[in-house]
C-alpha cells in the first residue's frame, strides 16, 4: 500500500511540474512531464512529441502576463507502471504584462495517460476538455 501512495505523490508532482512549469515559465521543468512520443490534445490544437509541446507553450506564453494554472480533484488509479489521471484545471492567462484588463479564464480538465520511466512517471497522452472560456468582455464559450 506504501508504494501505491508514494506512486500516487509521485503523479500528482508531475501535474504540479506541469503548472509550475508554465506559470514560471520553466521550459525545462515543464518538459520533465512528458514521455518524448507523448500525444496531447488541447481541444482546438494537438501536439505530438515533448518538442513539440514544449515549442507551442512557450510560443504561446512568450509575450503574456502572469498566469495561473490550478489543478485540482486530482483522481489517480495505477497499475504496475501504468496508471491514468484525472483533474480540473482552472488557468487565468493576463494576455498582456501591462494591461490587467487583457485575460482568459478557462476552466476544464485533463485526462493523462502516464508511464513510469527510470525518470519518474511521465505523461504520454493527455485529452483536454473545456467546459468553459472566458475573455475578458466577452461571454463564455462552452
Amino acid at each position: 500500500m506504501a508504494d501505491l501512495r508514494e506512486d500516487k505523490a509521485q503523479i500528482a508532482e508531475v501535474l504540479v511540474r506541469y503548472a509550475t512549469g508554465i506559470d514560471q515559465r520553466d521550459w525545462a521543468l515543464f518538459r520533465t512531464c512528458w514521455t518524448a512520443d507523448v500525444e496531447a490534445d488541447y481541444g482546438t490544437v494537438k501536439h505530438a512529441g515533448v518538442e513539440a509541446i514544449t515549442e507551442y507553450m512557450t510560443r504561446a506564453h512568450e509575450n503574456m502576463g502572469p498566469t495561473h494554472h490550478r489543478l485540482s480533484n486530482v483522481v489517480v488509479d495505477v497499475e504496475g507502471d501504468r496508471a491514468s489521471a484525472r483533474s480540473y484545471v482552472h488557468a487565468v492567462l493576463m494576455l498582456s504584462p501591462d494591461d490587467p484588463g487583457r485575460w482568459i479564464d478557462v476552466i476544464g480538465n485533463y485526462t493523462d495517460e502516464l508511464v513510469r520511466t527510470p525518470a519518474g512517471w511521465r505523461i504520454s497522452r493527455r485529452t483536454t476538455r473545456i467546459a468553459r472560456l472566458l475573455a475578458s468582455g466577452e461571454t463564455p464559450v462552452g
